[in-house]
């Protein structure tokens, strides 16, 4: 049994890395804002909706992770073999449209949070983006995979944070399990924002590759899972701490804010180290996704293509997915640099767009996880499928209550 037991550690910790670092880059600079957001504007309310969206987070997941190591094959790729190019093309525009606003947003992410420490954006950005564009094109996965389980750890500043903002933790209690729907375009807004930063469509293309190119199959696949699900409440927890934090910061002055270095601002009362930790952990945040979402999107687009893509490749021997990374990371942190560009309204509306888009991306991946001749005895449970169907009806109803709201 003993053998049995240091066996399974040791295959968990080989797979450990594609589950885990997709849910923790999930908290990105957009989702920091827009937790911060939430907590700042609408306190505690927004905390009952942490407890589905863990849920929706954990079933879509699991089903791109387990459609990676039955198939050994990217979700794109699948897209691409069962409804067409033409499809596929179209969604990956849409989709690298949507990613390029997210990694704009990290990059803003990066700028504001240096800025706390007098750092200028002239500085900053450019030098982020030259660390993460080496990381990727010097590294291999190996390395590159280490790094971003390091930067996971990072994470744990929001959590101290929190604690030392001394919010009322039985009220946050309350809300937590107390749902509550308030009809205002900003409220149903910021809930498309937290779902479609928590649930994001990147997420399901980057881990299903990331699991192929992990090599993880599916006698791996029961510690690949766990990974999966360990990543996912880790997530949920940072999520909370924020919003927590955000909450107790503006107990007293509710009020919207216009990025999440304001927030950072908002703890320095509740002394030193909780400022600190908010802006050290949104420079880590955003340097961390900064990386990982034009990795994504040169994955994703590649793979739907037909082109040679991954990290374990040289440059000339993948060159249509490294020119598309390198470009996205000199787009997104030029936008930054730019003067008057309205970095504050672009980080909320990629959230917006990442829940608009989402219930498509999941309608793709219930048809493929369904296939029986596709994924085996690996297809969807009936609890997974009722799950991942109500996920996608509940965006596509706040979507259209969204745009019923803004046209009244």
């Amino acid at each position: 049994m003993l053998r049995r037991l240091r066996l399974h550690i040791a295959t968990f910790f080989a797979v450990i890395g594609p589950g885990f670092v997709t849910a923790m880059v999930d908290n990105d600079a957009g989702g920091i804002y827009t937790y911060s957001q939430a907590g700042a504007r609408w306190g505690y309310l927004p905390l009952w909706t942490l407890l589905p969206i863990t849920l929706a987070l954990i079933v879509t997941q699991e089903m791109c992770a387990r459609m990676g190591a039955v198939t050994g094959k990217g979700l794109s790729d699948l897209i691409r073999e069962e409804f067409g190019f033409r499809t596929t093309f179209f969604l990956m525009v849409v989709l690298l449209l949507v990613n390029l606003t997210n990694v704009m947003a990290n990059f803003a992410g990066i700028a504001t949070s240096l800025g706390l420490f007098g750092v200028s954006r002239f500085v900053s950005v450019p030098l982020g983006a030259a660390a993460v564009w080496i990381l990727v094109v010097k590294g291999t996965y190996r390395i590159v995979e280490k790094v971003f389980l390091l930067a996971c750890g990072f994470y744990g500043a929001y959590v101290v944070s929190g604690i030392l903002v001394r919010p009322d933790w039985m009220q946050a209690a309350v809300y937590s399990v107390r749902p509550r729907l308030l009809l205002e375009d900003a409220y149903v807004a910021m809930l498309i924002g937290m779902v479609g930063t928590s649930v994001a469509p990147w997420m399901q293309f980057y881990l299903q590759s990331a699991v192929v190119e992990k090599g993880v199959d599916e006698k791996q696949y029961a510690q690949s899972r766990i990974e999966v699900l360990v990543g996912c409440v880790a997530m949920t927890v940072i999520a909370f701490f924020i919003i927590v934090a955000c909450a107790g910061a503006y107990k007293y002055h509710p009020r919207d804010i216009a990025s999440a270095a304001e927030a950072a601002e908002a703890l320095r009362p509740f002394g030193r180290y909780a400022y600190l930790l908010f802006s050290a952990g949104l420079f880590n945040a955003s340097l961390f996704a900064a990386s990982i979402l034009p990795l994504s999107t040169a994955f994703t687009v590649c793979e739907g293509l037909g082109f040679e893509s991954g990290v374990n490749k040289r440059f000339g021997e993948a060159p249509v997915f490294y020119w598309l990374y390198t470009s996205l990371i000199v787009v997104g942190a030029g936008a930054v640099l730019l003067p008057q560009f309205p970095l504050v309204k672009l980080i909320l509306a990629s959230q917006v767009l990442n829940g608009v888009l989402l219930p498509v991306i999941l309608v793709f991946m219930l048809h493929l996880a369904n296939r029986r001749d596709l994924m085996g005895r690996w297809t969807n449970s009936r609890i997974f499928n009722l799950i991942a169907w109500t996920t996608a009806a509940a965006m596509t109803a706040l979507s259209l209550s969204l745009a019923a709201l803004s046209w009244r």
